[in-house]
């Protein structure tokens, strides 16, 4: 079978063309480019029914951003996955504190997680901020800490980690805590669909601007 040469940006048009003939499940038009695009990067349908938005998200992660808000992630995948050109069009940046020296040392001294360390970090800054979390729930537990204590409240948490320990519980803390976010339930997640979250979002407010990608 000879297969033809497909440039990428026709590649990611027919993936979504396929994605939406196969959708079985009526999508509302406000999210429905981050559902469509959490579900191209990973090829699974089961982010149709499990991405959580809390009321009126969509509207406030588009402010925020369209604002300058600094994206904070949890891995370096994650941020290295956010487009550059779409930040930077929005007067945006992203930053991952997890390999940072000062968060290796905080985190020992205080016998916790780098995820955990960063959060506090993060909150230090004053600065708005989108927190997008697709591997580790501690920082998750720290954000709801913060959140709970007024001491730290992100304009937006991405809440995906993905894996077994605390991870449902995790996201169903954030969900409880009345933030604006959106959040991958259950098990499933990952730094991809954090990334591909943001990126969604960016590319929302490209369109909504008239931006060209």
């Amino acid at each position: 079978m000879k297969l033809e040469y497909v440039l990428p940006a026709d590649i990611e048009k027919r993936s979504f063309e396929i994605i939406e003939s196969e959708l079985e499940t009526e999508i509302p038009p406000d999210i429905k480019p981050v559902v469509i695009r959490a579900i191209h990067t990973t090829a699974d349908f089961d982010y149709a029914e499990n991405l959580y938005f809390s009321p009126g998200v969509m509207d406030k992660a588009l402010a925020a951003l369209g604002r300058g808000a600094l994206i904070v992630t949890d891995t370096n995948m994650a941020k290295a996955g956010i487009n550059k050109a779409a930040l930077a069009r929005h007067g945006c940046e992203c930053m991952c504190f997890m390999a940072d020296e000062d968060i290796a040392q905080a985190a020992k001294a205080d016998g916790t997680t780098r995820a955990a360390a960063s959060v506090d970090k993060a909150a230090r800054l004053g600065r708005p901020v989108i927190y997008a979390v697709g591997n580790a729930p501690t920082a998750l537990v720290r954000l709801c800490d913060h959140i709970s204590a007024g001491t730290f409240v992100p304009e937006l948490v991405i809440g995906a980690p993905v894996g077994f320990v605390n991870v449902v519980q995790s996201k169903e803390m954030l969900i409880a805590s009345g933030i604006p976010c959106i959040a991958a339930r259950g098990r499933k997640g990952g730094s991809t669909v954090a990334a591909a979250v943001c990126n969604a979002l960016l590319y929302m407010l490209d369109d909504k601007k008239g931006f060209k990608k």
